[in-house]
């Protein structure tokens, strides 16, 4: 089969053409393959997705490049005849999305070259927003900022984007941004003065119509740095939901927007104060609350006091604080349950002059709560979902216990 013309490598605006159907499959579950003479279609393909729209009035879902250059378009419907001729007419607000994305990696790529000699080694379009993983040394919010920075700056100065078709031997004396693994004939995207890069994505006719780029979020990833950015329409969407997060956080403590950040960073360190307290407190009413478990425990032929009780509403770490102050007593052993939710708790422990096996005890514990837990043989914690059961998990193991 022969290769598709490709209508967008001079035109990423095209959006509506006629062509002849070359091949189509039988449809399957309603989905069909079609073959176009020439496209206006984008597949997918250089981590760019593929255009969507319509093949006559049947919708296009998918487009996807074949190995010999033809272009399958995955449609929704009743599959043209061969020989026919079909319009195509492709989703433009896709599209715009995709050439703004795709216009603005290359400016932003551009941008960190010109600026750290750090090249772009991969691109990944999301459906939110867009990823470039760069070989950049000692990335700081301050060096993503500047090179975000002068990428806006070549954005507004709405310089011109051209397409030339050249061959390996000129795109060899060309300053290429990055080499390219095609052979034959290259597709180079011109930003004026700016970039020089083969590729055969979908771009802006001028770099103005990208509008805005911005940077979500940036990390280091597999001995690169991969920042996360968006361009165009999603830069605009992507401030007004930081906006509303804004606004909604700096509402919650009633103080202007840019304020809100300081007032989080200040309710943390009161937070972390008073859990210390809390624990502190907790730490001295568990020990009061366990000397009257003690007390009141089961007491076995050999002196050891066995405790058990279940709760409602106790996390682990309470439940631990409340087993660790029981066992502070000699010749204690704790049997500690907390139903939280749907999810049933349990500390076993014992002094260290008492005996038994906590760990083994409470896995046969957990077996009843169809959970797991572990530890050692002084202290295990585990849990399960059947909460009904906690109870007679229990007592079973306190059962054990005496029998032992």
């Amino acid at each position: 089969m022969s290769a598709t013309e490709r209508l967008y490598y001079t035109d990423s605006h095209l959006l509506e053409f006629e062509a002849s159907v070359l091949s189509a499959t039988e449809s399957v579950s309603g989905w069909c393959a079609v073959t176009l003479d020439r496209t206006a279609f984008y597949p997918t393909g250089g981590g760019q997705p593929s255009d969507t729209g319509l093949l006559d009035t049947t919708p296009v879902i998918e487009c996807i490049e074949q190995e010999d250059g033809a272009v399958l378009h995955i449609v929704q419907g009743r599959a043209p005849r061969v020989g026919a001729r079909v319009k195509g007419r492709v989703d433009w607000e896709r599209r715009q999305d995709h050439l703004q994305q795709h216009t603005g990696q290359h400016i932003l790529s551009q941008a960190l070259l010109s600026l750290y000699n750090a090249e772009t080694r991969s691109f990944r379009m999301m459906e939110e927003s867009s990823e470039i993983d760069v070989a950049l040394k000692d990335p700081t919010d301050e060096r993503v900022e500047r090179a975000i920075e002068l990428a806006n700056r070549v954005i507004w100065e709405d310089r011109p984007i051209s397409v030339r078709l050249v061959t390996a031997e000129e795109a060899a004396e060309l300053p290429l941004r990055k080499d390219s693994a095609r052979e034959g004939e290259l597709r180079i995207i011109e930003i004026e003065n700016f970039d020089l890069s083969p590729c055969g994505g979908t771009h802006a006719h001028r770099t103005g119509e990208v509008g805005l780029l911005a940077a979500r979020h940036w990390e280091r990833a597999k001995g690169l740095v991969r920042i996360e950015f968006v361009a165009g329409r999603r830069a605009l969407y992507d401030y007004h939901r930081a906006n509303r997060t804004a606004r909604s956080v700096s509402a919650l403590f009633s103080v202007a927007r840019d304020e809100a950040a300081q007032s989080v960073t200040r309710l943390l360190e009161e937070h972390k104060q008073l859990a210390r307290r809390a624990r502190t407190l907790e730490e001295a009413a568990a020990k009061t609350e366990a000397d009257e478990l003690v007390r009141n425990a089961t007491v076995r032929a050999d002196g050891t006091r066995i405790v058990t009780r279940t709760f409602d509403g106790r996390d682990a770490e309470a439940l631990k604080h409340l087993a660790l102050a029981a066992i502070s007593h000699t010749h204690t052993i704790a049997l500690l349950g907390s139903r939280n939710g749907e999810t049933a708790r349990l500390v076993f422990a014992r002094s260290a002059d008492a005996s038994g096996d906590m760990n083994a005890l409470l896995r046969e514990a957990c077996l009843m709560l169809d959970g797991r837990g572990g530890g050692r043989p002084d202290m295990a914690q585990g849990g399960g979902r059947h909460v009904e059961r906690l109870d007679e998990a229990i007592q079973a193991a306190a059962h054990s216990l005496s029998t032992n």
